[in-house]
């Protein structure tokens, strides 16, 4: 029996032509996902979820994705960036810590630029829990960790801003607010602030906690390895607390900018917490569109860049006072700048 059509190759199938002998067809490709590997097939095998149709006419293995050190320089270079903004926040550390004892670093409270200094060093280290495959730990730790550090680092600003305003109160005779400076209660608030966010963080992960997963949805040709947040309420909640934190400190930084500050410091944190907060809303519109390895790569630009703006709009004036300019680094500068 002769056939009015030719065989169809690997990789395609026969579908009849409608109105014409059943033995006339056409060849036609097989779909996304499905191959055919013998000559002349009237339908195609749809491949494994882990797998892709080489050529449409076998199913190989598809080859993992996730931001790594052996297969990408980015994370190399995102790495090598964090560690030396580790160094150079270290350095200043130390210096506010050798200069501990001069009046612009008394005057703009030790202990909380010890702390934001710190909290800073370790948002930068955090970075490095973003590089690689993603694993359980990893994935526990890579928001939360940064989500908690972050966090303290805004309720350090936060009260370093409302003791601006409170210090500028206390001045006055007879004045209640005395004893809300006190190193106590500084401590107190911080703790209170930062504690919130742990106390939110404990509940994610008791009730959906993150977890790695392989995505073979999201890209035909390959399985993206990477970690789910469990639950995007929880999860919303985590990173909305953190954006009121910085928008309060902005906000009350901004009120009281104009106050007689000794150094201009509420000047200071408004520009920090201005650019923080437009690093983070540029943040959502790019986390949104990209996929795969990439979204890591904007989480990890926002972590440094959004610490960066916190450094140098805050800690930078200072550095330079202190290792440029220290006839500026006295009592009376101090007290001439405060009226």
């Amino acid at each position: 029996m002769e056939w009015c059509s030719e065989e169809c190759p690997k990789g395609y199938r026969r579908t009849a032509i409608k109105g014409i002998h059943h033995c006339c067809f056409d060849c036609v490709q097989c779909s996304n996902g499905e191959i055919s590997n013998e000559t002349d097939k009237g339908s195609c095998i749809k491949c494994a979820e882990d797998q892709w149709p080489n050529d449409k006419n076998q199913c190989a293995p598809k080859p993992t994705d996730f931001l790594s050190y052996g297969n990408d320089v980015i994370a190399i270079v995102v790495s090598v960036i964090s560690i030396i903004h580790f160094v150079k926040t270290s350095i200043i550390l130390v210096i506010f810590i050798v200069y501990r004892d001069t009046p612009v670093v008394k005057a703009n409270n030790q202990s909380l630029c010890f702390l934001i200094l710190v909290s800073i060093m370790l948002n930068f280290l955090s970075v490095l829990l973003f590089i690689g495959r993603p694993v359980h730990v990893t994935c526990l730790l890579r928001h939360t960790s940064y989500g908690i550090i972050c966090s303290l680092t805004m309720s350090c600003i936060l009260t370093k801003t409302i003791m601006v305003y409170l210090a500028f109160k206390a001045v006055k005779p007879g004045s209640c607010w005395r004893k809300c400076i006190q190193a106590k209660c500084i401590h107190c608030v911080v703790f209170i602030f930062s504690f919130i966010q742990v106390l939110i963080c404990f509940i994610w992960l008791c009730i959906s906690p993150p977890f790695p997963e392989m995505n073979t949805h999201l890209c035909l040709e390959k399985i993206i390895i990477q970690c789910n947040e469990g639950s995007m309420v929880a999860f919303s909640i985590f990173l909305g607390y953190m954006g009121l934190l910085a928008a309060v400190s902005f906000i009350v930084a901004f009120l009281v900018r104009n106050l007689p500050d000794s150094f201009n410091e509420a000047k200071y944190i408004t520009f920090s917490m201005l650019v923080f907060c437009s690093v983070w809303i540029a943040f959502i519109p790019a986390y949104m569109s990209v996929t795969g390895k990439n979204t890591v790569l904007v989480e990890i630009f926002a972590i440094i860049s959004s610490n960066e703006g916190i450094l140098a709009c805050i800690f930078f004036p200072k550095c330079y006072i202190i290792l440029i300019r220290p006839d500026l680094n006295t009592k009376n500068v101090l007290l001439r700048n405060a009226h």
